[in-house]
């Protein structure tokens, strides 16, 4: 294909500017859950757009960050969307990191700081193929939008109400989308994502005296460290299971084709558990089933536990409150507000109803068919670059706002992206590699030639 060719030398040629951007980019502080820089990083995001050529404008959000708009036309009536965030996580702990996080520099092949995987780097990244494409072939083949949020790192809580506006429905509609940005596997070997799982945080309190007691009144006075603990022991057994009545009655049934995509992904256990410092995993899931338990099953994990005094030393002491902090990562068809229902129901059934539960987060899940035209589309223009067939993963582990695009835009999404199993995602020293960066320039400008090549009419 010499016009992929010529692409891929364009973008061989300007990495150093690219990788320059991304430093740019990432030198400014955007921190969603400190309200730290966001508005600053939203005009800059617009500028880089701007700098690529597309037209750009920064979109107010009632109560939250604004969302960065962009677009390109393109020689068919087709449109394809790109979804990025520009905030980041907090970069504590502090001491960590081996070079302050909003410092970026390149250090053996790599690009270090928070945000260039998750996912500053991708914004970066893909506006450079938009840049090569056209440089070199002329106008895109098809119309391209971007959607940039800025609190994708808190749950977009104001993310499905914008969505639904019928004005901004209108802005963003499309015809297939492009996710934030996935990985290369441990071997290398590029994953495209299909979906997310949903959430519901939530956090639980017994509160049983008026303050904290002496700890020689445990004979006669309720304990709500034990109420909660016996509480959060009537939630999961054993065996791993939710023993929520109903907890699994939505689960959507899996198909044949993710059920095969399954059995055929790299089996990086071994890897995997020694990055974590694990023992084994859980049951001693292996293959097609480890993938199964992480991809495509709910869980209930409690995130954090807060009672009485855990400094130094000795005090004896009858707490007042105890908390507990829980997420459910939810599968298709599971909805938040319906867990919740079913968990505070299940709390007053076990005699648990003077446990307060207050919800924090929630987003629903979502998930494209790996058989939809456009997700083999991007299989193809994942082959042409990384020279292997990629991994189809019919979702992710974790959670995202990609629910109300394919549900309120009625698009199917793909995700695939710049980063690699070790890249510090969320955790101090978050790295790329620059070779990954580069491949994943050249993906996102494949995937713009075969919709050239294929036409544009790719399904969805």
């Amino acid at each position: 294909m010499a016009g992929l060719e010529e692409i891929f030398r364009y973008l061989d040629a300007h990495l150093d500017d690219a990788v320059a951007d991304a430093l740019r980019y990432c030198r400014q502080p955007s921190v969603s859950a400190q309200n730290l820089g966001l508005e600053e990083c939203a005009a800059l995001t617009a500028q880089l757009l701007r700098e690529a050529g597309c037209a750009s404008e920064v979109v107010p959000v009632p109560g939250g960050p604004s969302v960065v708009y962009g677009r390109l036309a393109g020689t068919s009536d087709k449109t394809l969307l790109l979804y990025n965030h520009y905030d980041v996580q907090p970069p504590e702990p502090l001491l960590e990191w081996t070079s302050p996080p909003f410092e970026p520099l390149v250090r053996e092949g790599k690009l270090y700081a928070r945000g260039i995987a998750d996912t500053k780097g991708n914004v970066v990244a893909r506006l450079w193929a938009l840049r090569a494409y056209r440089e070199t072939m002329g106008e895109l083949p098809v119309a391209v939008k971007l959607l940039i949020e800025g609190e994708e790192e808190v749950g977009s809580p104001h993310f499905e109400d914008f969505l639904r506006q019928p004005r901004e429905r209108e802005r963003f509609a499309a015809d297939y989308c492009l996710w934030e940005g996935s990985q290369v596997d441990w071997a290398g070997r590029p994953d495209i994502r299909l979906g997310v799982k949903g959430i519901l945080y939530v956090e639980l309190e017994a509160h049983t005296a008026a303050r904290d007691l002496h700890s020689s009144w445990a004979a006669v006075a309720p304990s709500p460290a034990w109420r909660l603990l016996w509480a959060l022991g009537s939630l999961k057994g054993p065996d791993e299971r939710v023993r929520i009545p109903g907890f699994y009655d939505a689960v959507r049934p899996d198909t044949r084709e993710e059920l095969a995509s399954l059995e055929g992904m790299e089996d990086d256990l071994e890897q995997t558990r020694q990055a974590f410092g694990v023992g084994d995993f859980l049951g001693g899931v292996r293959g097609a089933s480890y993938w199964h338990r992480l991809l495509m099953e709910p869980t209930c994990n409690i995130c954090g536990l807060e009672a009485g005094y855990t400094q130094a030393g000795v005090k004896t002491v009858l707490p007042a409150v105890a908390r507990a902090k829980l997420d459910f990562r939810l599968v298709p068809d599971q909805r938040p507000q319906e867990v919740l229902a079913l968990l505070r129901r299940h709390l007053d059934q076990e005699g648990f109803s003077d446990i307060a539960v207050r919800a924090l987060a929630a987003e629903a899940p979502a998930r494209s068919p790996i058989s939809a035209p456009f997700v083999g589309l991007v299989a193809r223009a994942a082959q042409q670059v990384y020279g292997a067939p990629p991994g189809i993963r019919p979702s992710i582990a974790g959670t995202g706002p990609m629910a109300p695009v394919v549900e309120l835009l009625g698009v199917t999404v793909a995700d695939c992206g710049i980063a690699y199993p070790g890249s510090g995602v969320h955790a101090p020293n978050e790295h790329v590699r620059i070779a990954d960066f580069l491949n994943g320039m050249k993906h996102c400008a494949a995937i713009l030639y075969l919709l050239r090549e294929e036409g544009a009419g790719t399904g969805r």
